[in-house]
């Protein structure tokens, strides 16, 4: 039944022009997420009390930068609902991640990010450091379940 579904959308006699790493890659993402700086500056969108050069969102940019791998396939499927990314990386991630400023009362340093996963909008405090950044997303990306914010 899926070979015959499958072949619905691409004949399997077509399959034969691709190498088995191309087809994973085609069916499933890139199953271990890399990024540079220069593309998580230019795919990542900063808005609503973000900019580019905005200290908490460079500080951001910083820690995903320093990530393992599986952090940041915990990141993705926080960020995103998916632990991978699409072929061709954060480019064709659609909808862009979106960075938003989340305003907290009482500090934002015991609070965490929190998530639109179908519009990939992560809602971020403007923590007093990079390593509570880290510490804070670290542990949201932990976070198993369903919470209302």
């Amino acid at each position: 039944a899926f070979r015959s579904g499958f072949s619905v959308v691409l004949p399997i006699s077509r399959m034969k022009m691709f190498v088995p790493a191309e087809l994973q890659l085609l069916l499933c993402g890139e199953m271990s997420p890399q990024w540079s700086r220069k593309e998580l500056l230019q795919y990542t969108e900063p808005r609503f009390g973000y900019t580019r050069e905005s200290k908490g969102f460079l500080n951001l940019i910083q820690v995903l930068l320093e990530m393992s791998g599986t952090e940041r396939k915990c990141f993705l499927q926080f960020a995103t609902g998916c632990s991978s990314l699409p072929p061709g990386g954060l480019a064709n991630l659609s909808p862009r991640l979106t960075v938003v400023k989340k305003d907290v009362e009482g500090g934002p340093d015991m609070s965490l990010p929190s998530v639109n996963t179908c519009v990939h909008y992560l809602k971020l405090p403007e923590y007093s450091s990079k390593e509570i950044l880290r510490q804070r997303l670290l542990q949201s990306t932990q976070e198993k379940g369903f919470h209302l914010n």
